[in-house]
């Protein structure tokens, strides 16, 4: 897998570009690129969804289509090649190089699958294959529950062993298997559209909608938790056109409940978008989708275009409804990062102020909300705030879903009330921990959320309550460790992640994470050396990546000095 921890501007890019700038375009390939990107509008936007294009055509994107790519969109070569070699699921192949292999099997080395032993596994792998597969490691597939979590070309093998790899390299067919959730038709026959259906002929007003999200103190789930309900009168408030971009790129280890709502019910989500979009009175909607979950892609595209024909009348004309695929780079989960990938550029986070709100896709006023925050808008809408906010524990208020993963006996994602505690989601809902291990620590928000041992694991789970143990509960991904695992392994495998994550625009993040990844291969820490680090990369760093990742560090040598002196 390929690390991003050049530069922003990669002197190596831009010599490149110049160099096949200049030269000639083969006219047949020109015309075979045309070809493959026929149909999509000829704009700077649509560039990534015509680089999959390519790749998926070609097994890899060979320099003369890139070059041929920009001169079609009027583009510099060094623009196109510099997006392209941005994101990890791009092969890049220039001139003189052999293309990949036909079939890539890309093996999760998050730490849910490594606790699974997905390393021994991928060695073993490499080992028996031929010269027509190529076997890589890969970060988070968002397939915690089912770890080790395999990818053969686009299938994905949960549980994965040698022989259901063999078994679906053998089968030749790699095309991802497509879910079938709750159809448009079954939604709508349920009542479904029809909340969207009183907003858009007036029977509610926006001021009343927007009022009963604010009551229901709905915050964002995909990390931050600002309120919904604020956001929208903040993005309605700034001069239109605006847009609503939704983030469903959950790369965060350990998550994948967005995931399992397009598997299950997109429906819900897919009302709640457009709530929300009428209640700020979007323009337009654009969805962000993780590469990862292409049998999602597919059935969502089955299902917008059901929408368009199922919605009842009244709901018509739609507002265009985008859905854009992103390419494997977990820095675009966040926003400003998101809306560049969108607009068709490398997804390096953006300078704040001006906020998203005021100035974010297309330079215009937009609502970012993540997959799971709009699922539950329908919900909270149609039985009222009360019932919202009357769940929880601890005085916390909400229903959230939780993804649990790691040393439990039914990994998964439970739907449990806000507040609820590591120890109670694991016993009550996870089926208790694996036979012969005991609860030793839990990651309680993905690789960014810190790590805290089995005394914490009776504080509630929720914003604003692990801040003073240096923790934060993030996209809610519970990570399971026993003690038959070391908090310090947990935390060398999360800081190898940010540092192959980074999108290398900071030198703060870029060098922090890289430099901290090799200080902590040590069997014992430096202790002062890793706290500088860990200062400059949370004062300095441009965004959450890099303000998140001295988390991991912070934990163990606050709760786990023993593994480390």
């Amino acid at each position: 897998m390929a690390t991003r921890t050049s530069l922003p501007t990669d002197t190596r890019a831009v010599s490149l570009g110049r160099r096949h700038r200049f030269r000639g375009v083969d006219p047949g390939t020109k015309a075979e690129v045309a070809t493959l990107i026929e149909g999509l509008p000829r704009q700077r936007d649509q560039l990534i969804e015509m680089l999959h294009r390519i790749q998926d055509a070609k097994g890899c994107l060979p320099i003369a289509s890139l070059r041929a790519l920009g001169e079609i969109l009027g583009m510099a070569a060094a623009e196109v090649y510099e997006v392209a070699t941005f994101y990890h699921h791009f092969d890049v192949i220039h001139e003189g190089e052999p293309a990949p292999p036909p079939v890539t099997v890309r093996v999760c080395g998050s730490l849910s699958c490594a606790l699974a032993g997905s390393e021994a596994l991928r060695r073993d792998l490499a080992s028996r294959v031929g010269a027509e597969v190529r076997v890589v490691p890969a970060p988070c597939m968002g397939r915690c529950e089912m770890a080790p979590a395999v990818v053969v070309g686009g299938h994905p093998v949960g549980h994965a062993t040698l022989p259901a790899i063999e078994a679906a390299l053998g089968a030749g067919d790699v095309a991802p298997p497509v879910p079938a959730p709750i159809s448009c038709r079954e939604y709508v026959v349920a009542g479904g559209y029809r909340l969207y259906a009183e907003c858009v002929t007036g029977m509610r007003s926006r001021d009343e909608v927007i009022d009963i999200v604010d009551d229901a103190q709905l915050r964002g789930l995909g990390g931050a938790g600002f309120p919904a309900g604020r956001k929208w009168r903040i993005v309605r408030g700034e001069p239109a056109p605006r847009f609503l971009a939704v983030n469903a790129d959950e790369g965060e280890p350990g998550t994948f409940k967005d995931r399992r709502c397009l598997e299950l019910d997109p429906h819900r989500f897919l009302e709640g978008a457009l709530i929300a979009a009428w209640a700020i009175e979007a323009a337009a909607i654009y969805i962000y989708l993780r590469d990862e979950y292409a049998g999602c892609r597919l059935a969502l595209e089955r299902e917008l275009e059901a929408l368009r024909s199922h919605v009842p009348a009244e709901c018509r004309p739609l507002p265009p409804i985008h859905l854009r695929r992103g390419a494997g780079a977990y820095i675009c989960g966040e926003e400003s990062a998101m809306l560049e990938s969108i607009e068709g550029r490398r997804g390096l986070p953006r300078l704040r102020p001006p906020y998203v709100a005021q100035r974010g896709l297309f330079g215009r006023p937009t609502l970012e909300h993540n997959l799971e925050t709009l699922f539950w808008v329908p919900t909270i809408v149609e039985r009222g705030a009360a019932w919202f906010a009357t769940h929880g524990r601890r005085g916390r208020k909400g229903v959230r879903a939780f993804s649990v993963s790691g040393r439990v006996q039914r990994p998964g994602v439970y739907l449990a009330p806000a507040g609820i505690t590591a120890r109670e989601l694991i016993d009550e809902f996870a089926g208790g921990m694996l036979p012969g291990h005991t609860l030793y620590a839990y990651l309680p928000g993905g690789a960014s959320g810190g790590i805290l041992p089995a005394s914490l694991a009776d504080i509630p789970l929720d914003f604003d309550t692990l801040a003073e143990y240096g923790a934060f509960v993030g996209s809610a991904a519970v990570i399971v460790l026993s003690d038959h695992d070391r908090a310090a392994d947990a935390a060398r495998n999360v800081m190898a992640f940010f540092r192959d994550e980074s999108c290398g625009q900071c030198t703060p993040c870029r060098e922090g994470t890289r430099q901290a990844a090799e200080l902590m291969r040590a069997p014992r820490w430096d202790r002062a050396l890793l706290g500088e680090l860990c200062d400059a990369m949370a004062d300095a760093s441009i965004c959450g990546l890099g303000q998140a990742a001295p988390n991991p560090i912070r934990s163990v040598l606050r709760y786990f000095p023993h593994e480390v002196e």
